[in-house]
């Protein structure tokens, strides 16, 4: 029964993108709701008018069919309401060998299939390699690769029915010898290998990032194979051959053309030995570009053929494109999908349950119209008509699974939402098997049931529950498989208002949507909200927010894995599923989840990670603000040819933040946590400490341990009043930058979030990630609507030069105590009002590399538009000691020396003497504080003074006739008088 809350989120207008994509991809002429649509739907499945009330209330209830059968049902065209197909091919050019067709007729059928809205999916492994013999021609074979090329272009050229294009899956098996080739045809170019320049390749780069038309048609160029979606077909022995660090045999049945030795393999039939090559190596490569470019995923082939229901009359060996249904020679996908979220009642609320009785019976209805569009669909070919025919396959699947999980206060990845996945799952698949066994009752088994058979230990069917598999060896079973999670994008914004795909998490809770519209290749941008997000803004009002809202950026690897593996149990078929991992995610890791796939018995699986050549439709809300600011901003940026000097001007800065303030530690008791850190060169400890008022607050970072690495400590201080801005986005931007610093300390740690051992390229990265990881736990590093430090910096990024170069400083630094004897480098440009500033700091020589880390983040500091911050952090540096660290040398500026209590104390006196001059060149514009005096007088925790001339004791241009006498408002020196 429906409560208020519920009334209330029914009555939600759908977001304009969804109407959008509802009118221009599934309404007919004169449909303009939902109802008017599904009743089109209903007439035209149905078998008479009962049961067209049935089909109407099913997809009333929440149920979203495949797009062909609502776009093509009752519409009067000669289109296809199945999805996708699986689409045979013989090693022959022409004609038929046992009755597969040979690759030309074999186009021609896959051809026909797309223009009659149909994606199609192959296993190209029949086909002979390269270097092998070709009788009849007297010559060598060109390889598989050479001919998905050909059907490449043909799918370029064939539009499918309506505005959707061809989609295309090229399945080839590990052991076939052209893998390698294969696995490299949707590699993209590495650029800096064409003769350009950085800054060439980095524009380049940045277009790719920015331009969606424009990375697709670079990949589309240099990319054999654009429009294909390609996995390879993964064997146990090859698995286990990488586990063993064995060799592997890359074989095939047509003769090559050089002397070859044969083998009898598993299945019995004997082939060539074309190569034999160390597994391990070829899995590398397979990772590596699944890491660098999104290709290939990987299907577990022995895992999905020894669990399948049809073992002893088909044999799977590709997919559809989406990777949900493995499907045989002809094969198809009948889709259809509960939408999980119109099952929860009172959401967000206190009350929150899921109405699981209402998803057997809607799942029972969907089973109903699924079986019915085998009867009614026109297929393209009519071998694809006797397939489905003798097994009626369909695939039942969910939509808003992560939206669910929200509004019943559960976190995507958690025990808990993992739990409440896999029933959802077992609830759906026993509904689905009890009403296909009602329909065999009522119209019979389908036609290749054996009920030994397909009941064998092992098969999916074996794992029901007892009184299922009775029933079906009483009465037989209508469908031979019954279950698939496909991913129901446009569907879930066309019929669900956004809600979260399949069974993935949300890309963002706030996303815009590149839409081809029905002009060419023309897109529109449209902006659309997470479901989820809408209903609890509903309920709890605007500003309303919940931790259990998460997206799939900001989930753990095992997180997503949690889900599919609570899932996979119960699909007879498959799961599409892409477990995203952040950039900055190690090589190492990304090799360990396919592995560990492998050893769960999923069936297949596909990662993501973001990079430049691989192009998006989707972008979040984040991302595309990032995106616009950058590129105003590089609009802006300059080299001054005409000035000798040759110093980079900016032409656009923020105004300066004067009100700004940078209180020290505050004195409050502090909780923290503490990370111990093993390294090659000692032991110490991570220490984040948070207070609380209201809420927890970072508070500091600092590091313990009679081994820590020299230098991190002050990465710790510095980052330690970054945290105390409660700008999540500088922090953020601040940790980024140490994470990517790579140094000659690598080494393995324990990752806080995976559980697992990662290599890290260094020991600041490391010491990175336990600050992000901690921070996280915190909710300190939450996306905000503001950001006044990232705002307040005159570029996000340091600026570049071109080949014409750019004027900087340098200086020795040498500490005999510790060895160290680097040169120190600042590059400096010029802002709007003539003043000159530096914007970035590196070391060369000898030094401890920690202090690479230290340097990128005061490079962002110097980029504050108010120059006091990066004087502030400096000044708070000159005091960082370090044990038998300390050294004698010359003050900048004047003949004496002084003692120094560390290498970093002295690089923050020379750099803070640095920014006085340049405030000196710039004719009085920058007020720079500095050092505190040997008597330690001046406070750190207050904007300073200035105005005034420079000081020689503190160096700031504090220095002011006072009663006659020149006075440093700063560090209270006196000088003469008169």
């Amino acid at each position: 029964m429906k409560t208020e809350i519920d009334a209330v989120v029914a009555a939600l207008p759908p977001q304009p993108l969804s109407q959008h994509l509802f009118r221009t991809k599934y309404a007919l002429p004169g449909e303009a709701t939902h109802a008017d649509l599904q009743w089109r739907v209903a007439h035209a499945l149905a078998r008479d008018d009962a049961q067209a009330e049935r089909f109407f209330g099913t997809q009333e209830g929440g149920a979203v069919l495949g797009g062909r059968i609502n776009s093509a049902a009752g519409s009067g065209r000669q289109t296809t309401m199945i999805n996708c197909f699986v689409q045979p091919i013989a090693d022959t050019m022409s004609g038929h060998v046992d009755g597969t067709p040979g690759i030309m007729v074999a186009l021609a059928e896959a051809s026909e299939t797309m223009r009659r809205g149909g994606g199609v999916g192959y296993d190209f492994s029949p086909l002979r390699p390269r270097k092998a013999r070709v009788k009849g021609t007297d010559s060598e074979a060109s390889g598989p690769v050479s001919y998905m090329e050909v059907y490449d272009r043909s799918c370029a050229t064939v539009e499918s029915a309506g505005s959707r294009r061809g989609a295309q899956m090229a399945v080839l098996r590990i052991d076939h010898p052209d893998i390698e080739e294969f696995i490299d045809s949707k590699k993209t170019p590495d650029f800096a290998t064409f003769g350009l320049n950085p800054l060439e390749v980095e524009q380049l780069t940045r277009l790719i990032r920015t331009r969606g038309d424009f990375a697709w048609a670079i990949r589309t160029s240099f990319a054999k194979l654009s429009n294909f979606n390609i996995s390879v077909g993964m064997l146990d022995a090859f698995m286990q051959a990488c586990e063993d660090d064995a060799t592997f045999d890359l074989v095939h049945v047509a003769e090559p053309t050089f002397e070859a030795r044969r083998k009898l393999c598993d299945d019995g039939v004997e082939r060539f030995v074309y190569r034999t090559v160390r597994a391990r190596d070829l899995w590398t490569k397979i990772v590596r570009n699944a890491y660098e470019t999104g290709d290939p995923g990987i299907i577990f082939l022995d895992t999905v053929n020894r669990k399948n229901n049809l073992w002893y009359c088909e044999m799977l060996r590709a997919c559809n494109p989406c990777g949900e249904q493995f499907l045989p020679p002809y094969g198809c996908c009948d889709l259809g999908h509960q939408n999980l979220t119109r099952l929860v009642r009172n959401p967000f609320t206190a009350d929150a349950r899921f109405d699981f009785e209402a998803l057997k019976r809607n799942v029972a209805g969907i089973v109903e119209i699924l079986d019915r569009v085998i009867d009614v669909t026109e297929w393209p070919l009519t071998q694809q008509k006797a397939e489905a025919e003798a097994k009626r396959r369909i695939g039942v699947g969910f939509l808003g699974l992560a939206n669910a999980m929200a509004m019943l206060g559960l976190r995507y990845g958690s025990s808990e939402s993992a739990a409440f996945a896999a029933e959802v799952a077992q609830t759906m698949a026993h509904a689905a098997y009890r009403k296909s066994i009602e329909l065999a009752k009522e119209f019979g088994a389908f036609p290749l049931f054996d009920a030994e058979k397909y009941l064998q230990e092992g098969t999916f069917a074996s794992t029901l529950p007892d009184d299922i598999r009775a029933d079906i060896r009483s009465f037989g079973i209508r469908n031979s498989h019954l279950l698939s999670i496909a991913p129901v994008g446009t569907g879930s914004l066309a019929f669900a208002d956004n809600a979260s795909s399949g069974i993935e998490p949300p890309f963002d809770l706030k996303a815009y949507r590149s839409v081809r519209t029905g002009n060419g290749e023309e897109r529109e941008v449209w902006e659309a909200d997470d479901y989820a997000v809408r209903v609890l803004h509903a309920v709890r009002g605007d500003d309303a927010t919940d931790p259990a809202l998460v997206t799939a950026q900001n989930l753990t690897v095992e997180e997503h894995l949690a889900i599919v593996q609570a899932v996979a149990p119960y699909m007879d078929s498959a799961i599409s599923k892409t477990i995203n991992v952040p950039r900055e995610y190690s090589f190492e890791a990304f090799q360990d989840v396919y592995v560990h796939a492998w050893k769960a018995g999923l069936k297949g699986i596909t990662c993501y990670r973001p990079n430049e050549m691989v192009g998006q439709v989707l972008t979040s809300a984040a991302d595309k603000a990032a995106e616009e600011h950058m590129a105003a901003e590089e609009a802006g940026l300059d080299l001054r040819k005409n000035d000798p000097d040759r110093r980079v001007t900016i032409k656009n800065v923020p105004d300066l933040t004067q009100q700004m303030r940078w209180p020290s530690r505050p004195d409050v008791p502090a909780e923290g946590r503490t990370y111990a850190v093993r390294h090659p060169r000692g032991n110490f400890a991570v220490v984040v400490n948070h207070w609380r008022n209201g809420g927890d607050h970072p508070l500091e970072v600092y590091i313990a341990g009679n081994e820590a690495p020299r230098g991190l400590g002050a990465i710790a201080k510095s980052l330690s009043v970054d945290m105390r801005t409660d700008d999540a986005a500088f922090v953020n931007m601040k940790l980024d930058s140490l994470l990517k610093t790579e140094g000659d300390d690598d080494f393995e740690m324990r990752h806080p979030s995976l559980g697992t051992t990662v290599r890290m390229p260094s020991l600041t990265a490391g010491f990175a990630l336990l600050v992000q990881h901690r921070l996280r736990e915190l909710g300190a590093l939450q996306e905000q609507q503001a950001s006044p430090m990232v705002d307040a910096l005159f570029s996000k990024r340091e600026p570049k030069t071109g080949p014409e170069g750019n004027r900087g400083w340098h200086v020795d630094i040498n500490n005999p105590a510790t060895g160290d004897d680097f040169l120190l480098h600042m590059k400096e440009l010029v802002l709007p009002d003539g003043t000159i500033r530096a914007y970035s700091v590196w070391l060369s020589g000898r030094y401890p590399k920690v202090l690479d880390g230290l340097m990128k983040v005061l490079s962002i500091d110097l980029r504050v538009s108010d120059p006091n911050w990066a004087a502030m952090k400096l000044r708070k540096l000159t005091t960082f000691g370090e044990v038998r660290g300390d050294f004698l040398a010359k003050v900048p500026g004047e003949a004496r020396q002084k003692n120094y209590p560390s290498t970093v104390a002295y690089m923050a006196e020379v750099l803070l003497a640095r920014l006085a001059e340049l405030d000196r060149m710039s004719r009085g514009r920058i007020v720079v504080p500095a050092i505190a005096n040997s008597a330690g007088h001046g406070s750190s925790s207050s904007l300073l003074a200035g105005g005034g001339q420079q000081c020689p004791e503190c160096h700031t241009m504090s220095l002011h006739k006072v009663a006659g006498c020149m006075q440093c408002s700063h560090c209270h020196y006196v000088g003469s008088c008169g």
